[in-house]
């Protein structure tokens, strides 16, 4: 049975040959001048004239004095018809028919030739003479042999040339995050970058990553959310701003997390959550139209209309309504038993509102929506500013589309003091053993003190993405985080 290792030897022979021969295997430079697309694309147009391909050897067919040699690039695939040329010049740094089997499936080679049919029609580049680009060590595997979904998220590079929907995924990754900020670009928004690493994370309810940083002897935190960072350019006179980029978790793996991930947050002034609410349900459609053409889709068992006006609904009538709970005078020993039979196990010391949060959770998973949660209470959202006619609640929205939030939208809170009191109730539940409560930001409150004008802040994630893409996290990024299981050596 021939192995890996058997098939690399074999390669490696092919390379000492090809260097003896004058010819190297890795030129820096190329030649093409023509997208193998154009060529399908215009075929009529560019008959008989000559241009230079280049792409990835997919197969090779010899016949003695004439080979076919598939080529793929980016852009498309197309056949390379050869014929025996005599009068080749060996070393020149070109390979004719006499040296097919020099060549491999993967390598990547470049031709200069004349844009034909063959006699069967197909449509062709004949070129008697190939240049290597790249001499490929490890073989492909096909299609049907790299299904395993380990293998698969650890070697992306090959997952991505043998499973095209891998790779289109991501132009549609892209679309939807191009979409997003053309569409904030249009709307007045300014794109700021903000950092990554902080004295002080905040924002969001998770687990940060730690690090260190040698100049200062200090740890510092990967950032949870872009939240404070952009809500200080507010303050430093900014009006709209936004900022998309990488935040970090330090939570579990699942369908619906990954620890580093791309994330959006935008902050308008003198907007609140009403207004927040209509923006940003235009922007969603939007997104959505764009990168998939669609508002309607079938995610899990739901059926998903985007096209409409999205109801909003009350967090409190929601407890209330599905299973009997008061959330502005919770009862704890309730709440667990809710939380016990329907199988959800909390670690560590858990506070009421992370009780009520998770109750929460069981009614959404069963949600198809759109519709907008609003009016969660105060203790679920220490950044929220409090409803005038209803103080027990905030003006927080969120969207809930088939079973997860999928974005995160408030009146922002501006004023100090009681900024200050919510994140020292927030700083006590974390002396408590909360690890994902908050941390005091007396920063952040500073600035507030200096005057931050009333405005909308908004938040999601590309699990907005995963959702509608019908994928889990995983499916859905480049390079998925694995356990580490590097090779150790090359053979």
């Amino acid at each position: 049975m021939t192995t890996l290792a058997d098939y690399r030897d074999e390669r490696l022979r092919k390379l000492a040959e090809l260097r003896e021969m004058g010819i190297d295997p890795y030129p820096a430079k190329t030649h093409r001048d023509t997208k193998i697309s154009e060529i399908l694309d215009n075929f009529d147009a560019l008959s008989g004239k000559t241009v230079t391909i280049a792409g990835r050897i997919t197969a090779i067919r010899s016949f003695g004095k004439i080979a076919f040699i598939k080529v793929k690039d980016y852009f498309g695939e197309i056949q390379i018809f050869m014929r025996r040329n005599d009068e080749g010049e060996e070393g020149a740094g070109m390979l004719d028919i006499r040296h097919i089997k020099l060549l491999d499936t993967g390598d990547f080679i470049e031709a200069t030739g004349t844009v034909e049919r063959t006699q069967t029609g197909e449509m062709s580049v004949f070129a008697n003479e190939v240049r290597l680009l790249t001499k490929a060590l490890r073989p492909l595997p096909g299609r049907d042999g790299f299904t395993n979904k380990e293998e698969r998220y650890r070697r992306r590079y090959i997952d991505m040339n043998v499973n095209e929907e891998v790779r289109e995924r991501l132009v549609r990754r892209n679309k939807f995050w191009q979409a997003t900020r053309k569409f904030m670009l249009d709307h007045g928004f300014i794109e700021i970058n903000i950092p990554v690493l902080e004295h002080t994370t905040g924002g969001a309810d998770a687990t940060p990553f730690v690090t260190h940083i040698n100049a200062y002897d200090e740890d510092m935190y990967l950032r949870i959310s872009h939240e404070l960072p952009l809500k200080r350019l507010l303050g430093g006179g900014f009006e709209r701003v936004f900022d998309i980029g990488p935040r970090f978790r330090n939570e579990g793996v699942d369908d619906e997390h990954l620890p580093e991930h791309i994330a959006f947050e935008s902050y308008a002034a003198y907007q609140d959550y009403e207004e927040g609410m209509d923006f940003y349900e235009e922007m969603l459609k939007y997104v959505a139209k764009e990168t998939w053409g669609t508002l309607q889709f079938k995610v899990g068992g739901f059926e998903i209309d985007l096209d409409q006006k999205w109801p909003r609904v009350k967090y409190a009538d929601l407890l209330m309504e599905k299973y009997g709970v008061d959330v502005f005078n919770p009862d704890a020993e309730q709440l667990k038993q809710i939380l016990k039979d329907n199988h959800v196990e909390l670690s560590g010391e858990v506070s009421v509102a992370r009780m009520i949060d998770n109750v929460w959770k069981l009614i959404r998973k069963d949600s198809a929506g759109p519709y907008w949660l609003i009016h969660e209470p105060t203790t679920l959202s220490p950044l929220a500013k409090v409803d005038p006619e209803h103080p027990e609640v905030t003006q927080r929205f969120h969207p809930i589309i088939a079973g997860t939030e999928m974005g995160n939208g408030f009146s922002e809170l501006n004023d100090p003091l009681d900024q200050l009191r919510r994140f020292e109730e927030q700083q006590a539940m974390r002396d408590a053993g909360d690890d994902e409560a908050q941390m005091l930001d007396m920063d952040f409150v500073e600035m507030l003190e200096y005057g931050m004008p009333p405005a909308c802040g908004w938040g999601n994630s590309e699990r907005n993405f995963w959702l509608l893409e019908g994928v889990s996290g995983r499916e859905a990024v480049p390079f998925p985080l694995m356990r580490s299981n590097a090779p150790k050596s090359a053979s």
